[in-house]
């Protein structure tokens, strides 16, 4: 069963939302703050590619890798 470009733009658009609502209930490090982050971009951007599951999962852990890379990078900076 193949996805719509509709569909999945709002997969993407409702990962997104969900992230920015979970994101701030709590209190995040920099580096948590960007695996959560770069884990939705990564899984979104896989889904609206039209990639397989193991594709959007996989993209999504390799981006909240390197979100979270990130993310602590500039924490550390900042300091």
């Amino acid at each position: 069963m193949r996805m719509t470009t509709a569909r999945k733009t709002t997969i993407a658009l409702i990962l997104a939302a969900a992230t920015v609502v979970g994101g701030g209930c709590q209190n995040m490090s920099p580096g948590e703050k960007g695996a959560l982050t770069g884990a939705a971009l990564g899984s979104g951007i896989g889904l609206v590619a039209g990639g397989s599951f193991g594709t959007v999962v996989g993209a999504g852990l390799i981006g909240g890798a390197v979100g979270f890379l990130g993310g602590t990078a500039l924490g550390n900076s900042n300091k």
